[in-house]
Order: structure tokens, then C-alpha cells, then sequence
């Protein structure tokens, strides 16, 4: 049986463990402290935020914290992504690692200047 998407990001945060939770907060509260202006939605079934398109999309995993800032947040911050595992769009956070949330405001920042600038 396929399960229902969550309606808001609130009901994602509650189908997950404490931990889970924990980790997911921090990124919304630093996503929405880099782009106050964001709307919140789910997307893919995954938190978004969007501002003028899809800004950056985050979910929790077995095993990490996925962040999904489009390829061009990717590319931008490559150098300082490099000890995370990441493909073309996304990056995986080890969820037994603190989460680089100050890497996390700098390409949040990056994307809201692109999505302003479309």
C-alpha cells in the first residue's frame, strides 16, 4: 500500500524518529533563516522551499540528511561539499556528524540570489 504524501512539512517532521526530527529542524530553521521570504511546501513528497521556483528541497534518510540545493548549488560549493557524498543536485549529511549549517546558509543564500535573478 502506498502511503499518503504529507500535506505540509509539519506531518513529514511527525512520521520520523526524535533524531530524525532533531536533524530536520535545524535545516528548516536555517533555511528559513537564510531565506525568510521562502515559501514552505512539499514537493517530490520532501520539504521544499520556494521563492520564484524551487529553492532547495531536504529529507531524511536511513543513514543521512539529504540536501538538494539544484545542480548549480552543487557545482557552486563543490570545494567545501567535497567530504560529502554528493551527485550532480545533491548531498548527503551523515546523520552521526554535526550538519555544516553554516554551508548549508551559504548555499541557500547563493540560491536565492539565482531564483531572484531568473
Amino acid at each position: 500500500m502506498k502511503r499518503k504524501m504529507p500535506k505540509d512539512i509539519d506531518e513529514y517532521l511527525e512520521r520520523h524518529s526524535s533524531e530524525d526530527q532533531r536533524l530536520l529542524r535545524q535545516m528548516r530553521a536555517t533555511i528559513h533563516k537564510a531565506a525568510p521570504e521562502a515559501a514552505e511546501k512539499i514537493s517530490y513528497g520532501i520539504p521544499t522551499f520556494y521563492l520564484n521556483g524551487n529553492l532547495v528541497h531536504f529529507a531524511a534518510f536511513a543513514h543521512h540528511i539529504g540536501f538538494y540545493p539544484t545542480a548549480s548549488g552543487i557545482a557552486g560549493f563543490k570545494k567545501q561539499l567535497a567530504p560529502f557524498g554528493s551527485s550532480k543536485g545533491a548531498v548527503q549529511f551523515p546523520k552521526d556528524k554535526r550538519l555544516p549549517l553554516t554551508l548549508v546558509t551559504k548555499i541557500v543564500k547563493f540560491r536565492v540570489k539565482e531564483n531572484l535573478h531568473k
